[in-house]
């Protein structure tokens, strides 16, 4: 099955580990100034970097829990991992044996509540926005940066200019995320402390 083999390619901490990108995220956190980070993918490296869950919005879920597609029985990850990573299997439930998915969120299904709980106050209270690595095509997370107040800074961090980042206090830094994340965290006297946790996110 094609999302068996995708999930054997992506589940979080097998092949891949985070980014520091991923691990800026998290070195805002422990600093203080991070209100959420909302992404599209569902690598979860976030959470493998530290970043807290109830700073975290994953917009197209995660590979943390799992529940069967018919009766809705909820099924632990560890579970599902061994079937579908370590098997190659999809995984089946116990309780009715209809199919065992991840929470993730595939094409024209709902997009997790957390979404919606949650934009709308950070929207409104947050100070700055940084957008990170997007095309700013799908909606309707491409349009939180539009979602800010008027006043609200904004930051694209991108290889290419996207979306309406034309604004008087608008900031664009050209080119790849690492990269660029570093810099500012050298700026700041932050890069031991982004390397210390990039090596720890390495080591999980």
């Amino acid at each position: 099955m094609p999302f068996v083999t995708l999930s054997k390619e992506i589940w979080p901490g097998v092949k891949y580990r985070p980014t520091l990108t991923h691990c800026f995220f998290s070195l805002l956190g422990k600093k203080g100034i991070l209100q959420r980070v909302y992404t599209q993918n569902i690598d979860g490296l976030e959470a493998v970097a530290g970043v807290d869950p109830d700073q975290l919005v994953e917009c197209h879920g995660h590979f943390r829990s799992a529940s069967c597609t018919n009766c809705g029985m909820e099924h632990t990850a560890d579970d599902c991992k061994s079937s579908m990573v370590d098997k190659g299997e999809a995984p089946t439930c116990n309780i009715c044996g209809g199919l065992v998915k991840p929470s993730i969120v595939f094409f024209g299904e709902v997009m997790p509540s957390r979404f919606s709980e949650l934009v709308h106050f950070d929207v409104a209270s947050c100070d700055l926005v940084i957008t990170l690595g997007t095309s700013l095509l799908v909606a309707p997370v491409s349009n939180i940066p539009d979602w800010v107040k008027s006043n609200t800074h904004r930051m694209l961090i991108n290889r290419e200019l996207v979306g309406s980042f034309h604004r008087a206090n608008d900031v664009f830094l050209e080119g790849d995320c690492d990269e660029s994340v570093r810099e500012l965290c050298s700026m700041v006297g932050w890069e031991e402390e982004l390397d210390q946790l990039y090596s720890i996110a390495q080591s999980k």
